[in-house]
């Protein structure tokens, strides 16, 4: 059970995927949550994970290197090993040092590290999933169906929810991706309304098909200006299609148990493709454009396991001390 008195630390430079994850693992253990953006100056930046931390780049510092230090302190991101180390030796081992994805120095940067299945790190201290943590639960998308404001409610059914990404270091969209993908979603929406999102990476001339879809009636794109409609999305859809470039996207897809419908652009990485694989293997996943109706299958959802693995960790220490 979730302790409402536990101090947690999360520990992130700032990368909101990275901020998700280590939160959604917080919220589900339950507890005062405390969160730490470390900022190194460039020569700490560039030694991490192996350097030192850099005193100066830390908000609230003295907290962090005073104390009191917490139960739990969750952390992701290379720039945030060397805090996690130091606050590790700092609480003279007390805290539960627990670090998301590989830290790239080996199982020893934290007492508990958790990896997805495409990552190759190994080891007694490990946990690994096929999916990755987010803040998603099945009580909040509860609540976004129930509390969605009315231009979602209103839109005529089945509804999409359309979840785009863009180039990154793995994937681009090339001039052919974005073509055959406008013309996939044009020809999806046919039959179903459309609720897209787009991200920062989103390239120009995609945004803006996106942008004239969202126009259309029975359609809506999010601006980017107010709350992140991502929940009622979701919560609200009857199936999702997802750009295959953001593993996070798809595992927050995947906790619904809704049909998904992945658009692979150009480029990719062996670990998206084991993921892709794994979700297709699980039926979870369908190719977007598709020949085939994508079905419903078991919520996936690794937030729950992860955090009960933590808490079994901790209990089993607390017993030992």
């Amino acid at each position: 059970m979730a302790k409402s008195n536990q101090k947690l630390w999360v520990i992130t430079d700032g990368k909101i995927g990275d901020v998700n994850q280590c939160l959604g693992i917080a919220e589900a253990l339950g507890g005062h949550i405390h969160q730490f953006i470390v900022s190194p100056r460039k020569l700490y930046s560039l030694l991490s994970p192996w350097g030192p931390v850099d005193h100066k780049a830390l908000n609230n510092a003295s907290q962090f290197f005073l104390g009191p230090f917490p139960d739990i302190a969750i952390a992701s991101g290379r720039r945030a090993v060397p805090y996690l180390r130091y606050l590790k030796k700092k609480s003279n081992n007390k805290t539960l040092t627990v670090f998301l994805k590989d830290p790239r120095v080996g199982c020893k940067a934290a007492d508990l590290i958790w990896v997805n299945s495409h990552d190759k790190l190994r080891g007694k201290n490990v946990l690994v999933t096929s999916t990755g943590p987010h803040r998603i639960t099945e009580r909040k998308l509860e609540m976004a169906a129930k509390n969605a404001p009315s231009h979602l409610r209103s839109l005529k059914q089945p509804r999409t929810a359309v979840l785009v990404g863009g180039n990154s270091r793995h994937h681009f969209f090339s001039e052919s991706d974005i073509q055959s993908f406008a013309q996939a979603l044009k020809q999806h929406n046919k039959t179903h309304s459309l609720m897209i999102t787009a991200s920062r990476r989103t390239p120009a001339k995609l945004a803006q098909i996106l942008a004239t879809l969202g126009e259309k009636e029975n359609n809506y794109l999010w601006d980017g200006s107010g709350d992140n409609p991502l929940l009622p999305f979701l919560a609200l859809s009857d199936n999702i299609i997802v750009t295959t470039d953001s593993a996070n996207m798809l595992g927050e897809a995947a906790v619904t148990g809704k049909p998904i419908y992945g658009f692979q652009p150009s480029g990719g990485h062996p670990k998206f493709e084991q993921l892709t694989n794994e979700l297709k293997r699980l039926g979870a996943l369908t190719d977007f454009p598709y020949e085939t109706t994508a079905t419903n299958y078991e919520p996936i959802n690794a937030t729950p396991i992860i955090a009960n693995w933590i808490r079994k960790q901790l209990d089993q220490r607390n017993n030992k001390g």
